[in-house]
């Protein structure tokens, strides 16, 4: 199987921890969502965009939710880091939807502060954006369990919610700096001393 995208991207980096915690080869392309790369990664995705997974067979996956769901079922319900039913699944696809959200809102506050002339800057959307970012990873940092998000074993949520978290903490714009979340540090810190996770860390 080949994924495209750089490990900078926390849906690439999630996908690539995934594949190594159920030990899938893969050889890693490592292309941009813009400039040059855009237009090779058309070829896949309409959209432009990463990540993408080719199948050894030539069929073309992409979007993380799509590519994640895929390799649960190759890897089967037992080991699939998503539990495959029920209220268990349901409590994880929320925290990652959290861990998404959260870091989604970061991500457009960061364009709007920093790439955005100030005298066009939409200050009301930025502090709403801002809110969301707060309330988001707070949230998530009070729904976690210890040692990991939904208690004894690591799972997807885990997986999500260290590469979302760990990507708005290295953007550093102004929402992040005011957030006290020690859980999802706790858990940051303990999932980067996995190989899983030290092998596909960010290309910053």
């Amino acid at each position: 199987m080949i994924l495209v995208g750089r490990y900078l991207s926390p849906i690439v980096s999630r996908v690539a921890v995934t594949m190594r915690l159920y030990g899938l080869e893969y050889e890693h392309r490592r292309l941009m969502a813009f400039g040059d790369d855009k237009k090779a990664l058309s070829q896949w995705n309409p959209v432009g965009r990463v990540p993408v997974l080719i199948l050894d067979d030539g069929e073309v996956l992409f979007e993380s939710g799509a590519i994640l769901d895929y390799l649960d079922e190759q890897i089967g319900s037992d080991r699939a880091l998503t539990p495959p039913s029920g209220r268990q699944r349901r409590e994880v696809l929320r925290l990652m939807n959290i861990a998404t959200g959260a870091a989604e809102k970061n991500v457009q506050t960061v364009y709007e502060v920093r790439f955005r002339a100030e005298e066009k800057r939409h200050d009301p959307w930025v502090a709403l954006c801002a809110d969301q970012v707060r309330s988001g990873f707070e949230a998530l940092n009070d729904r976690a369990a210890i040692p990991w998000m939904s208690g004894e074993h690591l799972g997807q949520a885990d997986i999500t919610a260290v590469s979302r978290w760990s990507f708005a903490r290295n953007a550093k714009p102004e929402p992040m700096e005011a957030i006290q979340a020690p859980r999802l540090d706790e858990i940051a810190a303990r999932a980067k001393q996995m190989p899983e996770f030290r092998q596909t860390a960010p290309e910053f």
